[in-house]
């Protein structure tokens, strides 16, 4: 479990023993012979060492006299869950399982906010970009089918048409090394750096690229997508982390402003990518050479 799931999950036990104390219960024994749960549970959950079911919840509060507070703390018990998803998990479903949930998402959002430190953000990839990404994908989690791997491809593409329909506004903001990163080779990295170029001028979107030698208020971090001020889901090797506290969300909105003040735009960003083009063409004349 991840810090942030993991002091969630003590901050519910600190309430619940706040609970007991204050019905009266000074000592987990009383309040287990009460519920006739072990000693050692009510210790456990106390402590974050355990989870609580949503059962042990209404009992908890059941027996406290805190029946108004159950379906809080039954909400938090269950964004204590979303937290921290497992991509092996995720994966069993398909390796285009992630793809398919995104889509309502994407649905139902208007002010995208996406920061891409070192891969280009997938609804900007091509189909030879992203077959290179979910190929690592398959490497790193295990074998998926041809077929699998293909429909995750269709899903990402399909997102493209977001950026062109409805009234939807796409901040976008990659690191320079996104530009760099070599995934499928250069003829590749050409053909997803000449979409770059391409989308550059969409009305709707709004593409910052962050030199490698910009001066920093904030570290670079994780990759993060930010949907509307109600999610924001953040990417790192093992899991996907779904944030939906309005305090952590804001937390990600000052980091991301803070990140797009070192950003550039316009000519700019163009002359980052014209020379990461040009990089990609002096390594594929060095390689025949």
């Amino acid at each position: 479990m991840n810090n942030q799931a993991q002091e969630t999950r003590e901050a519910l036990g600190a309430r619940l023993r706040g609970f007991r104390k204050d019905a009266g219960f000074t000592s987990g024994r009383a309040f287990a012979a009460v519920t006739g749960w072990q000693e050692s549970k009510v210790s456990r959950i106390e402590n974050g060492k355990q989870n609580a079911s949503e059962d042990d919840i209404r009992v908890w509060c059941a027996k406290t006299g805190r029946e108004a507070d159950t379906g809080d703390l039954v909400a938090t018990l269950r964004h204590i869950d979303e937290l921290w998803m497992e991509w092996r998990r995720q994966l069993q479903a398909g390796i285009d399982a992630p793809q398919k949930k995104l889509a309502p998402i994407y649905y139902k959002t208007k002010v995208f906010r996406i920061w891409e430190p070192n891969v280009v953000w997938g609804t900007l990839q091509t189909g030879d970009y992203a077959d290179a990404i979910f190929g690592a994908v398959r490497k790193l989690y295990g074998d998926a089918s041809d077929s699998d791997a293909n429909a995750a491809v269709s899903k990402r593409l399909e997102r493209q048409r977001y950026l062109y329909e409805g009234d939807r506004i796409f901040s976008v903001l990659l690191g320079e090394q996104c530009l760099y990163s070599n995934h499928g080779g250069p003829e590749v990295m050409r053909g997803q750096l000449d979409r770059l170029m391409a989308v550059l001028t969409l009305p709707r979107l709004s593409l910052g690229i962050l030199p490698r030698a910009a001066p920093l208020d904030m570290w670079l971090g994780h990759a993060f997508s930010m949907f509307d001020d109600k999610l924001t889901l953040v990417e790192t090797t093992s899991a996907e982390m779904s944030v939906t506290q309005p305090g952590e969300i804001e937390l990600y909105m000052k980091t991301f402003e803070l990140l797009r003040q070192s950003a550039v735009y316009g000519q700019a960003a163009r002359g980052l990518i014209l020379a990461a083009i040009d990089h990609f063409d002096r390594m594929e004349r060095n390689s025949r050479d």
